[in-house]
């Protein structure tokens, strides 16, 4: 086989991609990603010492972060990137190994921290020897890529903090430690499965240094009504989830007569205070990640790519299509940063020149339901669950995706009784955000809370909802998991959630690949995790009996 990647839920046949990505990455591309991950593993080895004799460098802390969430699912394309960083890791990593080897003697040095090469093809030989397969034991395999991927998550998430501002060494030192632990060839069951709750914990952490860095920078989500139509102006589509990106995009294209949309996971852009002062801000065009093919080509204008969940473009809009940050496809354009700051003059003046944005609906979507406005509204939410109005929350998170077989969250939110009430988050809830549910007593019955990374507003409102009626297990509220998983990000905030207490989550469409039976039957027996079967068989057992 010339590639073996199975870190998404569109893992091939179920199993994983082994001569392209479904997701459009190519065998190249991917081997190139299992050498970079190697050579991290390799300098987080070295940087562990280092910061034992605290000449650690926050430099390579970033750097590290950046890597790993360039080999996310959809994230960067680009192979003469992944070159470049490989090169860059090695160089990191002697430095820092050529300083630390004047006062200290290594010894049991993995050979992560010593191999070298400085060619595409010594790297694609290398390749062979160091991704997923590398690790003949099943189960151990199975532990350290549900680490890996784990940590992958929570870098992406402290990537975004990063942007503005905010670090956390503990945090940088647990990535660290969990990369130079995979690399043990003497690590046993028991030593990963301790990782990786550590990582759960480090998820919460880390989803929680991003709320307070948006929070901070932007003011608290609050409720708002999003319009879905189109002005008759030039304008710009801008995806991802950076919230900086944005932040820069519309400073610098107001007064211009170019109008800003958001697409998939930067809708939530719309729900900070910060943003709403900007009459150019006009409302989000189309669904999720997914669909951009054709929603990229109707919207005419220029696209802005901040973060993962970039679909390979077709060439008829090919050159439209802008990258920045950790995003990469070969042929693209990209903004890069200098000195905190990036110029997207080349979009303003793209959009001047393009045709308004194709109408391809009209109406509006209510969200902003993060933990602070939710906890504004808390009495009147005890009420409603005191009164019987509401009687379960249901917690449908995570992640959207090309397989039919999603097809089931749209029907499972219509088909759940009236008295109760989605709790969401990511763009899982582009399957039934535009559906018609209604409220109780005021209260929408679908909340939306933003990004995936504000799933930590899910479990703050839980864990309140736990103080209020006094119980003292967070498992006896009155509150359904059903989440839907895609890539890295969900996984460590399914960590998060198992670190926090939650049990019971229902896990779909299908589980990940990377779990072995007998890892599996582990997350099964401890946590109670399982999957989903039909919508008349969930709505039954998860809510009626539940």
């Amino acid at each position: 086989m010339s590639m073996y990647c199975y870190q998404c839920q569109e893992a091939s046949k179920g199993e994983a991609c082994t001569l392209t990505g479904i997701c459009g990455k190519d065998s190249e591309v991917s081997r190139l990603q299992d050498v970079l991950l190697y050579a991290i593993k390799g300098l987080a080895w070295v940087n562990n010492v280092a910061r034992e004799k605290e000449i650690n460098e926050k430099t390579t802390d970033r750097f590290i972060v950046q890597c790993l969430f360039s080999t996310i699912t959809n994230a960067n394309f680009d192979g003469n990137v992944f070159i470049s960083r490989i090169k860059e890791a090695l160089e990191i990593r002697d430095e820092t190994r050529l300083e630390l080897e004047k006062e200290t003697k290594f010894e049991l040095i993995p050979e992560a921290a010593t191999w070298f090469a400085t060619t595409k093809e010594e790297f694609l030989r290398k390749s062979d020897n160091v991704g997923v397969l590398a690790e003949n034991n099943e189960d151990i395999r199975s532990l350290k890529e549900l680490l890996i991927y784990g940590i992958k998550g929570m870098a992406a998430y402290l990537e975004h903090a990063n942007v503005l501002g905010y670090e956390n060494n503990e945090i940088d030192a647990y990535i660290h430690k969990g990369l130079a632990e995979s690399l043990r060839e003497d690590i046993e069951v028991n030593d990963l499965i301790s990782l990786i709750l550590e990582a759960g914990k480090f998820g919460v952490d880390t989803m929680a240094l991003l709320d307070k860095a948006n929070t901070d920078m932007y003011g608290s989500p609050e409720l708002t009504k999003v319009k879905t139509g189109v002005r008759n102006n030039p304008a710009i589509l801008i995806s991802g989830h950076d919230l900086k990106d944005i932040e820069i995009l519309l400073k610098q294209t107001e007064g211009t007569g170019v109008d800003v949309y958001t697409h998939c996971e930067m809708l939530p852009a719309h729900y900070y205070p910060a943003f709403k002062k900007y009459d150019h801000f006009v409302g989000n065009y189309g669904n999720a990640w997914w669909k951009q093919k054709e929603e990229f080509e109707s919207f005419n204008g220029p696209v802005l790519l901040t973060t993962n969940c970039l679909v390979p473009p077709k060439d008829s809009y090919k050159d439209r299509v802008y990258t920045t940050g950790v995003v990469g496809f070969d042929g693209l354009k990209h903004i890069d940063e200098n000195n905190g700051d990036k110029d997207f003059t080349p979009l303003v003046e793209h959009a001047k020149k393009c045709q308004p944005p194709t109408q391809i609906e009209d109406g509006e979507i209510i969200g902003g339901f993060a933990h602070a406005q939710v906890l504004a509204l808390a009495d009147k939410v005890v009420d409603a669950v005191k009164s019987g109005a509401i009687k379960k929350f249901v917690v449908m998170a995570g992640c959207d995706g090309r397989s039919k077989a999603r097809d089931y969250y749209t029907q499972f939110a219509d088909a759940l009784p009236q008295d109760n009430v989605i709790l969401t988050a990511g763009c899982a809830k582009f399957k039934y955000n535009k559906l018609d549910l209604g409220d109780i007593g005021g209260i929408p019955r679908v909340l939306d809370a933003g990004q995936c990374n504000d799933s930590y507003s899910l479990a703050l409102i839980a864990m309140k909802l736990k103080e209020v009626f006094g119980l003292e297990d967070i498992n006896d509220l009155p509150v359904v998991y059903n989440i839907a998983w895609y890539e890295q990000k969900a996984v460590i905030v399914l960590l998060a959630l198992l670190h926090l207490g939650v049990k019971n989550i229902h896990l779909g469409p299908t589980l990940p690949a990377f779990l072995s039976p007998n890892v599996a039957k582990v997350l099964i027996e401890n946590f109670g995790i399982g999957g989903i079967s039909s919508v008349e068989e969930d709505i039954h057992s998860m809510i009626l009996e539940g």
